[in-house]
């Protein structure tokens, strides 16, 4: 998608070879017309697949994918990686290593608002070695849910997520996918 990879070019940063900065558009500060381009894009691609519900990770998995579920008319749930006092039961549970943080979270969606009648687009803003997703799979898998397919604004294609994900039989989809974060420069697969 052309205006991710121009706003990634122009406002991102290469912080090392693994890490981009993209908090001014999408993990702190959100861009809203790039986001709703976002959603349509990734709708466009699932309109005829039945999906019923949008996953994903709090926090910047939820920008893109609220806009997904509004193209596409369905609601977003976002896995909370701290449980609050209104969520004491009836928890589908996984654990998650952050690649960025360098933590293990438990994650949590209460079993009221996925069910085993669901057709999933799992999202997220960045795949690095895969593991939010497989989380956000293993919590569908406990619902019963069908994953139809991880959606991923960007993917750092040197790192082995897309592999992980893809040998477990998933259908992966980036809008923008990296090759290489070397000399300060973001490098792109074509």
């Amino acid at each position: 998608m052309k205006e991710l990879l121009d706003k990634i070019i122009s406002d991102g940063t290469v912080l090392e070879e693994d890490i981009l900065k993209v908090d001014s558009f999408l993990t702190h500060q959100i861009d809203p017309e790039l986001m709703s381009l976002i959603g349509k894009n990734f709708a466009d691609k699932y309109r005829d697949k039945k999906i019923t519900k949008i996953v994903t990770i709090e926090s910047s998995g939820i920008a893109p994918a609220v806009f997904i579920g509004l193209e596409l008319g369905v609601p977003v749930i976002f896995a909370r990686k701290q449980k609050s006092l209104t969520m004491n039961k009836e928890l589908l549970t996984a654990s998650v290593h952050s690649f960025t943080k360098k933590v293990t979270s438990e994650i949590s969606i209460s079993t009221k608002f996925l069910t085993s009648q669901d057709h999933v687009l799992v999202v997220d803003d960045f795949l690095a070695n895969g593991q939010a997703a497989l989380g956000l799979i293993e919590l569908c898998h406990q619902a019963g849910a069908t994953v139809e397919a991880i959606n991923i604004v960007i993917e750092k294609s040197f790192q082995n997520g897309r592999s992980l994900l893809e040998d477990k039989g998933y259908k992966v989809d980036s809008l923008a996918r990296i090759k290489s974060l070397k000399n300060n420069e973001v490098h792109f697969i074509e």
